[in-house]
């Protein structure tokens, strides 16, 4: 596809996998891309399509900091590109959530997608989503929130093994402990996992159903709402594999439409009034039928290039047309679309085989169809080649710490 208008740039907040597509997504059709992010150096940022990158961490204690930071860089951006505006999009729940709380600051330079923050905050807690869900007829998974070990032990009644233990914000979870989620197989377990996890003075553990099935019944929504929630865009697929395995983010992800499930998340969002590019993950419950939804992240998602339209749209380039101002036209997803993550798949199909659940031929027929992968690009080598030297020095890391 081609864009008319392609003089405002863009800022990108956080460089990851997510970030390298927005790169080469927006850069390969003559989109100058900036990008912040907190570490000085990393695989994302050495695209070609990174125009200019700086490095600042949000604090949360301090985050006038970080904004000043962002100011400061957005008159230079506009000076060097001689820019009115510049389009922002933050890639992690933190920082769409300091976008939504500095908007009124922020809207002297940028454009963005824009939120309340009390729905922002709502959508990134785990607990926030459960209960906006259930108001808008959303099928969950049954989940607990307790507050003290007295309270798991009292609400064990009420659930049967396996169970998921994450936290309602999962950053801060990872962020203290390294662990995201974990699967518990009995009620001894879950009382360890929850002693060992949790912080007690700020209690953010939960407790959810495990819905069973293969790690091929999560299913995910993408897609871009205008400021009055109408969805521009839309995309709809599932997961093949995920790392890390029953638990993680997809590494192989497939794209699929389907129809009544696109319909649920329109009318979701229509009713909660969101705009901008959504990310949201379920579990294809095989007892019932249903869809039920895990999180929602509002922001763009890591697998967006899962999903790409025949006329070559996706998310971002839809959100850039519509903050530009510029008309789009709807063009249907490519069915059977494949994407990988390169190096988590490689580790999560050596999982899946130690378990029984993959065999080498399966591997191998799989990985033929892939369409697009989220480091290796021939006409952007650099970040592959990064992404190798990194994953490198961390197993060296952990041979010589052996």
């Amino acid at each position: 596809m081609k864009i008319k208008k392609t003089s405002t740039p863009v800022l990108v907040l956080c460089c990851e996998i997510g970030a390298l597509g927005i790169f080469r997504s927006l850069g390969k059709l003559g989109i100058a891309v900036y990008a912040v992010d907190e570490n000085t150096s990393g695989a994302a940022v050495s695209s070609r399509y990174c125009k200019q990158h700086w490095t600042q961490k949000l604090n949360p204690q301090q985050p006038e900091l970080y904004l000043e930071f962002l100011l400061q860089r957005a008159k230079k951006i506009a000076q060097k590109e001689a820019a009115e505006k510049i389009v922002l999009i933050p890639t992690s729940d933190s920082l769409a959530e300091f976008v939504s709380t500095n908007q009124q600051e922020l809207s002297a330079y940028f454009v963005f997608q824009y939120n309340k923050p009390a729905l922002i905050q709502r959508l990134i807690s785990k607990k926030g989503m459960y209960y906006l869900a259930q108001e808008c007829a959303i099928p969950v998974p049954l989940t607990l929130f307790p507050q003290t070990i007295d309270e798991v032990k009292q609400q064990a009644a009420k659930i049967t093994y396996p169970v998921m233990l994450k936290g309602i914000n999962g950053a801060v979870l990872y962020q203290r402990t390294g662990i995201k989620m974990l699967i518990v197989n009995s009620f001894d377990e879950l009382l360890a996992a929850y002693n060992k996890l949790e912080d007690m003075n700020q209690p953010n553990l939960m407790i959810q159903e495990y819905i069973p099935g293969a790690d091929d019944q999560v299913y995910i929504f993408n897609a871009y709402f205008n400021q009055q929630s109408e969805c521009l865009q839309a995309y709809t697929g599932h997961k093949i594999r995920q790392f890390p395995v029953h638990r993680g983010c997809a590494s192989l992800g497939i794209s699929t439409w389907i129809e009544d499930f696109a319909q649920l998340n329109r009318d979701f969002m229509k009713k909660i009034g969101y705009f901008g590019i959504l990310d949201i993950g379920y579990r294809l419950d095989p007892r019932d039928g249903l869809y039920k939804v895990l999180d929602i992240n509002p922001r763009l998602g890591g697998a967006f290039r899962l999903f790409v339209s025949e006329n070559g749209m996706d998310v971002v380039r839809s959100l850039y047309l519509d903050l530009t101002g510029q008309p789009q036209s709807l063009s249907p997803p490519i069915e059977g679309r494949m994407w990988m993550i390169e190096d988590w798949d490689f580790v999560a199909s050596y999982c899946y085989m130690k378990e029984g659940k993959l065999s080498v031929m399966q591997w191998l027929r799989s990985i033929k169809g892939v369409s697009e992968l989220a480091w290796f690009d021939w006409r952007d080598p650099v970040p592959f080649v990064f992404r190798c030297l990194e994953n490198a020095k961390k197993i060296m890391t952990k041979l010589i710490k052996k």
